[in-house]
C-alpha cells in the first residue's frame, strides 16, 4: 500500500511537468509537439471554443482502455491515473490560471518546454505508466517491437508534429519536429540516469561489485568528512557511495566515532533552522559545529 501512494505521488509529479511545458511553452507558441496534447494544440486552433483539457480529456478516453487491454493492467490503471491527472491539471489551468507563454521566443520555448517534458515522461514511464494518447501507442509498440521507448516515441509524434506543421507553418512545424526529435532520446538518457543510483544501489548491497575503496583504510580528513556528512544527516547508503565502501564499513566507522550515541545526536538534521554560531550560520559551539570540518574532495 505504502509503495502505491509512492509510486502515484511520482506519476503526480511527472504529470504536473509535462502540463506545465504545455500550458507555458508549447500551446500558447502553436508548437504542436506530438502527443494527444499537440493533437489538441492543433484542433483547438481550428475550434477556440474547446480548450486543450477537455480535448486530451476527451481522446485518452478512448486510448487507455486500448492500453488496458494490450499492455496490462498494472500500466492500464496507471496510466488512467496519469492520463486524467493530465487532462484534469490541463483543464484546471486553462479554466482557473490563464497561462501566457513564458518567453515568445520560439528556440528558448522549443528548448526549455522540451526538457521539462522529458523530464516529466521519463519520470512517468519509469513508473511503467503513461500520461496517455500516443505514449500508450509508443508503449505498445515498444512492447512488441525492438524499439526502445524513446524511438517508439519519435515514431508516434511525427504525424502529430506534420498535422502541426500544416496548421501553424514551416517555421513552427520545425521547431515542433526538434523538439519531437530531441525529446526521445533525452527521455532515454533520463530513465538511464534515474535507474544508475538504483544500479548501485543494488550492487552495493549484493556485493557484486566491489567498491573503490573497499578495504582500505581510513585517512584522518575521510573520518572528518563522515562526521560531517552524518551530522548534516546523510543516510549510510549515501555515504557508502560518496566513500565507495561498503555499508558495514561506514556503520563500523562510525561507531568508532561514537556517532551512534542517541543522547549526543539524537536531534540531527540536514539543515538547522536556527544558526547563532561564530559561523554565522547556526548556534552551535565553534568547535562542534560541522561546517568548521574540512570537507573531502573527490
Amino acid at each position: 500500500m505504502k509503495e502505491n501512494i509512492k509510486e502515484y505521488g511520482i506519476i503526480t509529479i511527472g504529470v504536473l511537468l509535462v502540463a506545465i511545458a504545455i500550458e507555458y511553452f508549447f500551446a500558447p507558441n502553436d508548437i504542436a509537439a506530438g502527443g494527444v496534447s499537440g493533437l489538441a494544440v492543433v484542433i483547438t486552433h481550428y475550434v477556440p471554443s474547446l480548450s486543450v483539457g477537455s480535448l486530451t480529456f476527451i481522446m485518452n478516453l478512448f486510448l487507455f482502455i486500448l492500453a488496458f487491454i494490450i499492455v496490462g493492467g498494472d500500466f492500464g490503471f496507471k496510466t488512467i491515473y496519469a492520463s486524467f491527472g493530465l487532462s484534469f491539471v490541463l483543464w484546471f489551468m486553462d479554466r482557473f490560471m490563464y497561462p501566457e507563454a513564458l518567453t515568445t521566443d520560439l528556440m528558448l520555448a522549443t528548448i526549455f518546454g522540451t526538457i521539462i517534458t522529458a523530464i516529466g515522461l521519463a519520470i512517468v514511464f519509469n513508473i511503467n505508466a503513461s500520461t496517455g494518447g500516443t505514449d500508450i501507442l509508443a508503449k505498445i509498440l515498444n512492447k512488441y517491437t525492438t524499439f526502445n521507448m524513446g524511438i517508439a516515441l519519435l515514431c508516434v509524434d511525427f504525424l502529430v508534429t506534420l498535422l502541426g506543421a500544416i496548421t501553424f507553418g514551416a517555421d513552427k512545424g520545425f521547431y515542433a519536429l526538434l523538439s519531437v526529435l530531441i525529446n526521445g532520446p533525452l527521455i532515454d538518457k533520463i530513465i538511464a540516469f534515474m535507474n544508475q543510483k538504483k544500479q548501485i544501489v543494488k550492487n552495493l548491497r549484493s556485493r557484486t561489485q566491489r567498491m573503490d575503496h573497499e578495504g582500505d583504510y581510513w585517512t584522518d580528513a575521510e573520518r572528518e568528512n563522515l562526521k560531517r556528512m552524518f551530522l548534516e544527516g546523510y543516510g549510510i547508503t549515501e555515504m557508502a557511495i560518496y566513500f565507495q565502501r561498503t555499508e558495514p564499513a561506514i556503520s563500523q566507522q562510525l561507531e568508532k566515532q561514537d556517532l551512534y550515541e542517541r543522547k549526543k545526536y539524537a536531534k540531527r538534521k540536514k539543515s538547522p533552522t536556527v544558526c547563532t554560531c561564530s559561523c554565522k550560520e547556526c548556534k552551535v559551539d565553534a568547535k562542534e559545529c560541522p561546517r568548521h570540518i574540512p570537507i573531502l574532495e573527490r
